[in-house]
């Protein structure tokens, strides 16, 4: 599978999405709070969102459905 990554971070609510490259699907969003919490834990890599290198998209959008998935799990309320 192939995703692309649509990403808003510089606006006043920001938000990324990582879509299905094919259908167009969305298949994760982060708003602002996850996004913040991503950048308070330093594993927002802007660079790696600038990037066009293959390996390091892949790895990026990895990371970006584990902490999703993560984040899903915990009981309401909880913030790490």
């Amino acid at each position: 599978m192939t995703y692309l990554i649509d990403a808003w971070l510089d606006r006043p609510h920001p938000y990324l999405r990582i879509l299905h490259r094919e259908t167009g699907e969305v298949c994760a969003v982060l708003e602002e709070e996850a996004l913040d919490e991503l950048r308070d834990q330093g594993d927002l890599d802007l660079a790696g969102l600038n990037s066009s290198e293959p390996v390091v998209l892949k790895e990026l959008v990895r990371n970006l459905f584990l902490f999703c998935y993560a984040r899903a799990l915990r009981p309401h309320g909880e913030v790490h």
